[in-house]
C-alpha cells in the first residue's frame, strides 16, 4: 500500500468511526416546476468539518436553506441529534442548536460590533421584554451574563479593536468576522458557513480559515460549509459531498472528490 493510499484509508477510517449528528435522507426541493435539489442523502458527524460544493447552481445554498428551516422540502426526511424531521422553522433550529452564516453579509450595518453580536444572544434571553426594558433585577444580570459571553466571542475571533465600530464601516473581511461571532453567540452545536471566504483577499482567507479550524477543534463544533475556493475545502474539510444540477455526485473524504472525474467534468464544464 502507497503512503497516499494509506492516508486515504485512515482519513475514511476516522470518518467512519464519528458518530452522526445530521443526516438528510432522500430530500427533494422544487419551486414550482424547477427541481432545486433531487432525491439527496448525506450526513454530517459530530466533530467534523463538512463541505458542500458545487458549481453555480448546484443547490448548495438550497441545501443549507433546508437544513435550518428557511426551506421545507417536499421529500425526504431530516433527522438532527436523533430527531426526525419533514420541515422546521428557522427560529426552531435555533432553539435545537442549529446557527449560519449567509452568501451576502446580513449584519445591521448602523450598529456596532458589539450590539450585532449581541442581537445574536437574543434566542438564549429567558426575561421578558418588560424586564428588558426596565434594565432591572434578573434581566440587568442576565444582559451581564450574556455581555461576558460575547466578550469571550469577541477575543477569540480578535476584533477587540472594532467592537464599538458600526459594522456599516468596516471591510468586508471583517463584517464576515462579526457575522461569524454572531453565529457563534448562539451557542451553536452545528454551524452552517455559506461561502465564508466569499470576496475576500488572500490574508483574510487565511484568516477566516485559521478561526474555522479553531471554532471546529476548540470549541468543539460541528462545521458545514458551502465554499468555491477548492484549496480551502481540501485543506479545511474532513470530509465533502458534492452537487451538480441539484443531484449528488460525489461524496467521500478530500482526497477521493479530488481525483472523481465525474466531480472534475462538473467544475470544467465537460459532459458527463
Amino acid at each position: 500500500m502507497t503512503v497516499m493510499e494509506q492516508t486515504l484509508e485512515e482519513a475514511k477510517k476516522k470518518a467512519e468511526e464519528r458518530e452522526v449528528l445530521l443526516d438528510l435522507e432522500n430530500v427533494s426541493l422544487s419551486f414550482g416546476g424547477v427541481k432545486a435539489i433531487t432525491n439527496i442523502s448525506f450526513n454530517v458527524k459530530k466533530g467534523e468539518i463538512r463541505a458542500i460544493i458545487g458549481p453555480n447552481g448546484a443547490g448548495k445554498t438550497s441545501m443549507l436553506n433546508v437544513i435550518n428551516g428557511f426551506y421545507q422540502p417536499q421529500e425526504g426526511v431530516i433527522t438532527f441529534n436523533g430527531k426526525k424531521r419533514k420541515s422546521m422553522k428557522p427560529h426552531l433550529a435555533v432553539d435545537q442548536g442549529i446557527a449560519r452564516t449567509f452568501q451576502n453579509v446580513a449584519l445591521f450595518k448602523g450598529m456596532s460590533t458589539l450590539d450585532n453580536i449581541m442581537a445574536g444572544r437574543a434566542t438564549r434571553m429567558k426575561q421578558s421584554m418588560f424586564w428588558q426594558m426596565l434594565y432591572w433585577g434578573p434581566a440587568r444580570q442576565e444582559e451581564i451574563e450574556h455581555r461576558k459571553k460575547v466578550e469571550e466571542i469577541i477575543d477569540f475571533l480578535e476584533i477587540q479593536h472594532i467592537r464599538r465600530t458600526p459594522v456599516g464601516t468596516l471591510p468586508y473581511g471583517l463584517q464576515k468576522r462579526v457575522e461569524l461571532a454572531r453565529a457563534l453567540a448562539m451557542e451553536p452545536e452545528l454551524l452552517l458557513l455559506d461561502e465564508p471566504m466569499a470576496g475576500m483577499n488572500l490574508e483574510e482567507k487565511e484568516d477566516m480559515s485559521r478561526f474555522i479550524l479553531d471554532v471546529n477543534d476548540q470549541l468543539g463544533t460541528t462545521i458545514a460549509l458551502i465554499e468555491h475556493d477548492m484549496g480551502v475545502v481540501m485543506d479545511l474539510s474532513d470530509r465533502v459531498v458534492v452537487l451538480d444540477y441539484g443531484r449528488k455526485i460525489a461524496d467521500g473524504v478530500p482526497e477521493e472528490v479530488q481525483s472523481n472525474q465525474e466531480v472534475i467534468d462538473a467544475y470544467l464544464g465537460l459532459s458527463h
